[in-house]
């Protein structure tokens, strides 16, 4: 490895530490006024399209199974999420909103419009947003590349 690719990981590595607290931040203060947490957020933002184990939404996350766990029986005990049995699964119970926890995330969406419209302005326009959101979502992928080549040795 290279002085230079060395930089270039170093650079990377603390920009996306950076990005991810600055990222946690707004995403408390969005989720905030509708009695969330950034996490109870993301949890339940993961399972609006379908229910899912807890072990999918840890993997979609990048996350653990046992913080999911936590913040999914949490989201029951509130009366935001529900477990549903899963017919792939004896074991591994399904979690999906309820109506309140749909509720509490449409209470965002005004706030988190906002946001997405102020950021894309910032970035100089949808155009210049979708390439950012493709440069890191490759970044993602290249790393699950590696980890998938080291489980394989």
């Amino acid at each position: 490895m290279s002085r230079d690719e060395q930089d270039a990981l170093s650079r990377t590595a603390l920009g996306v530490f950076r990005l991810n607290g600055q990222f946690l931040a707004t995403s408390e203060q969005l989720a905030e006024p509708a009695g969330l947490t950034a996490a109870w957020w993301q949890v339940l933002g993961a399972v609006l399209t379908e229910p899912l184990p807890v072990a999918g939404i840890a993997r979609a996350m990048g996350i653990t199974r046992q913080s999911v766990q936590r913040i999914a029986d949490l989201l029951v005990e509130r009366g935001l999420a529900a477990y549903a049995p899963n017919p792939a699964h004896r074991r591994a119970k399904l979690l999906a909103p309820t109506p309140e926890g749909r509720a509490a995330i449409r209470r965002i969406d005004p706030g988190h419009a906002d946001l997405a419209a102020r950021l894309t302005r910032e970035l100089g326009g949808l155009e210049a947003f979708q390439e950012t959101v493709r440069v890191l979502e490759r970044l993602s992928g290249a790393l699950d590349a590696l980890d998938a080549q080291e489980e394989a040795r």
